[in-house]
């Protein structure tokens, strides 16, 4: 008896900002491996995203595990990206100007 072995497809996809996803779902490459890191198996990290199969985190396990210096790489970018962005947010959208503003509010209605 002989087994058929083939290449298997790695269950991750680009969406349209570059951000890499599991198969079809809205689950990150992000969510799992920071489940992985912090010791999750890849039994609980299917339980705690229903939209994954168990097959996907291995497949995707499987890659991180094999290109771990691009992962990370990649992972990076997106953890600089996200810190330019929330600086950004901060600084437009400050909690002290907000603030003011709803104490201005209050007193005008008060």
């Amino acid at each position: 008896m002989s087994l058929l072995l083939e290449a298997e497809q790695v269950p991750l996809t680009t969406d349209s900002e570059g951000t890499l996803r599991v198969g079809v779902t809205r689950v990150t490459l992000d969510s799992v491996v920071a489940a992985f890191d912090s010791g999750a198996t890849a039994e609980a990290i299917a339980d705690r995203f229903p939209s994954v199969t168990l097959s996907e985190v291995y497949g995707v396990l499987s890659w991180y595990l094999r290109h771990r210096v691009e992962a990370n790489h990649y992972l990076q970018q997106r953890r600089e990206e996200a810190g330019k962005l929330q600086s950004e947010v901060e600084r437009l959208h400050s909690a002290n100007g907000l603030r003011a503003k709803l104490l201005a509010r209050s007193f005008q209605q008060g």
